[in-house]
């Protein structure tokens, strides 16, 4: 008899130790999953045009937006995984009203052809979300020379946005988001060696790209001052997406044991769009403009994200690499 309560005693106190070890994972699985867009706003008759919404975060911003009544323009590389993702997005949304754009944002021709588009079909443009990026990539070049990840996460947007400036002011009070990273804070400009040609490490040249999100938010504030437009740069979190494809199979067999018991804590791509959202729809951010947000509220960027006159130096280097006037 002893023995039988002794072993009923154990495995009560084995209940009760997975019981508190699941609670304490879930509780610290919904921390990690971070701040939640609360703004019940509607955007019946607002346009939104968002890059690489085919997936990830990108993909669940659409559906949010969507679901708020905007009309949401994807604009994507790859048009069949694009018009499969706005099917879906209608679906899930109840909002037909999804449409999808061509756009290679390693191309200066495509970006350009685009804009164009946009600026002939829409007769407003009240959000524009500049969220595609690449990450961790090979050295690789774009149609134009530069290098990708640069050339894709900083200067493809930098046109993009420039170009579509005159119908944004248009539809003000409107808004810029750019999807930044964490990474920024690792992050300088190589003014030298904009293309890290002498020593190109990914996460180094990722780091830049990221930064210079963040440098171009704040500069593209000061310029739209009392114009309507606002922007906005963020940190989305660490989140289960495609834009790791590029180095988790370069990474040492040992790591990937290690990190992937990790990834059932990371951010959802639902959860990553969140700050996304937040920044794209918040009533309380209309009179805000150039900071940096992480978890649905601002946070103190990087000092070198900070510096006004390296953001100056960088739109007059960007503005002379896509052929603009700085």
């Amino acid at each position: 008899m002893q023995s039988l309560m002794a072993i009923i005693g154990q495995y009560r106190k084995t209940i009760a130790v997975a019981t508190i070890t699941g609670v304490g994972l879930l509780g610290v699985k919904k921390w990690l999953a971070g701040g939640v867009c609360r703004s019940r706003a509607r955007l019946d008759g607002k346009t939104v045009l968002i890059t690489g919404a085919n997936t990830g975060i990108g993909k669940e911003t659409a559906v949010d937006l969507a679901s708020r009544g905007a009309k949401v323009i994807l604009a994507c590389r790859d048009m069949d995984r694009a018009n499969k993702a706005a099917e879906d997005i209608r679906q899930r949304s109840g909002n037909d009203n999804v449409i999808v754009k061509k756009l290679d944002l390693a191309s200066l021709q495509s970006v350009r052809q685009l804009a164009k588009d946009i600026e002939g079909s829409e007769e407003r443009l009240d959000v524009l979300i500049n969220n595609a990026g690449v990450m961790s990539c090979p050295k690789w070049q774009t149609e134009d020379g530069f290098e990708m990840q640069f050339g894709v996460n900083h200067l493809g947007h930098f046109l993009l946005t420039n170009c579509l400036l005159d119908l944004l002011k248009k539809s003000a009070p409107s808004r810029i988001v750019n999807v930044s990273s964490l990474a920024h804070e690792r992050g300088q400009i190589y003014f030298d060696d904009i293309h890290q040609d002498k020593d190109y490490r990914p996460w180094r040249s990722y780091s830049q790209s990221k930064l210079a999100n963040v440098l171009f938010t704040r500069q593209l504030a000061n310029r739209l001052q009392g114009t309507g437009v606002t922007t906005y740069s963020l940190h989305p979190g660490v989140i289960r997406t495609e834009l790791g494809r590029h180095f988790w199979p370069t990474m040492p067999l040992w790591k990937r044991v290690v990190y992937t018991p990790l990834m059932l804590f990371i951010k959802s791509p639902k959860e990553g769009a969140q700050t996304t959202i937040y920044c794209a729809v918040e009533e309380s951010l209309q009179n805000e403009t150039g900071l940096y947000y992480s978890d649905c509220a601002p946070k103190t960027a990087a000092p070198q994200a900070l510096d006004d006159e390296a953001a100056k130096k960088l739109w007059n280097l960007s503005a002379s690499m896509v052929g603009l006037a700085s």
